[in-house]
């Protein structure tokens, strides 16, 4: 008999309402008091995974727990708006990266929203949105003429206006839940609906303004998962990339042609192609990578070296936990899961493609 909040992360051949809650549990077990979520105990935390855990958290129905998480990033924003890219586990002033990379810095958006729509709770809306609108604030500050987001600033300062294409369409993505925040606050940010749009069309139109990077399988399948390609564009893209990148029976490739399979990148096609509605061939990579699972403590190891039966590294990691559970909660019918990857209500901004302005 499952219980009301792990119902929806009952999959066949996936997890059973006991190994559901046991990953949950998992993930429970490496946050800290202070809400802080590390990769595992002992190594560090960055922001980008931490709120992907969050929102794991959220999908399993513990709320305070995921709050306390979201509380951690607003207590250590910088004043600039950003986080860094890493602090070690166990003291939050010991910045281990001081990089500061706007993928991160965005997703907060994601999660809050995640959470809102988890929980109905305005009065936590209220006191995220300074935090959400700050890191909005200097990720924009970073996107470049042609509409692509710099990747990061470097830790003396120095903006990078290079661009990744994986990291460019997260932000597009957490563009969409700032903006869904706004509304819901009736605080109308027009510079964000034109920057969203801009951002979209340099995804779906101009690949050279990114860095090539097509070797890595996050490239070839985020402009789904963040919503910049839709509809038949979305669905050949998926296509293109398959029989590179997906090994039968194992999971996703990181890189091309590394004999290295991860969890995290196998959960995230798989939410991408639940995207599209392909529900099937998604379940279909999440049954394939419980390999990966480590039956002790309920959570993933990052990869498996397939040539050399290895798993590597041996890292079981709060993020890939996080991401399985996020791909099982949206084919679960998890109504915020939903909502946040498969985007119809979120809003758009404002699309240099449909007005016929050239970016």
């Amino acid at each position: 008999m499952t219980t009301p909040r792990t119902e929806h992360l009952v999959l066949p051949g996936v997890l059973t309402a006991e190994e559901a809650a046991a990953t949950v549990a998992g993930i429970l077990a490496v946050q800290r008091e202070d809400g802080a979520i590390p990769w595992f105990r002992g190594h560090h935390l960055d922001p980008w995974d931490h709120t992907e855990a969050a929102m794991a958290l959220d999908a399993a129905g513990e709320h305070e727990a995921a709050e306390r998480a979201y509380s951690w990033l607003a207590r250590h924003q910088n004043e600039d708006g950003s986080w860094y890219a890493a602090y070690a586990d166990g003291d939050a002033h010991d910045v281990t990266d001081r990089g500061r990379e706007t993928n991160f810095v965005a997703y907060v958006a994601v999660g809050v929203w995640h959470h809102y729509l988890s929980t109905g709770d305005d009065t936590f809306l209220d006191r995220l949105w300074p935090t959400v609108y700050a890191a909005v604030e200097f990720v924009l500050r970073l996107q470049q003429p042609g509409g692509q987001i710099g990747w990061k600033r470097d830790a003396d300062g120095t903006d990078t206006a290079d661009a990744l294409l994986t990291g460019s369409s997260s932000i597009h993505q957490a563009l969409r839940c700032a903006l869904a925040i706004a509304e819901q606050r009736e605080e109308p940010q027009p510079d964000w609906e034109l920057a969203v749009g801009a951002l979209r069309h340099a995804i779906r139109r101009h690949p050279e303004r990114f860095l090539d990077k097509d070797r890595y399988s996050m490239d070839w399948y985020y402009p789904v998962l963040g919503g910049a390609l839709t509809g038949t564009e979305a669905k050949s893209r998926v296509e293109e990339g398959w029989s590179r990148f997906v090994v039968p029976g194992l999971g996703v490739r990181c890189v091309v042609p590394n004999p290295w399979v991860t969890g995290g990148e196998s959960a995230e096609l798989a939410l991408a192609l639940w995207v599209l509605g392909e529900s099937d061939r998604a379940l279909d990579i999440l049954q394939s990578i419980q390999h990966l699972r480590d039956a002790e403590s309920g959570l993933y190891w990052t990869g498996y070296v397939f040539d050399d039966d290895a798993v590597w590294p041996r890292e079981l990691t709060t993020w890939t936990a996080g991401s399985l559970l996020l791909a099982v909660a949206a084919l679960g019918g998890h109504d915020a899961t939903c909502a946040v990857f498969g985007a119809e209500h979120l809003p758009s901004g404002l699309d240099p493609d449909c007005c016929g302005r050239a970016v």
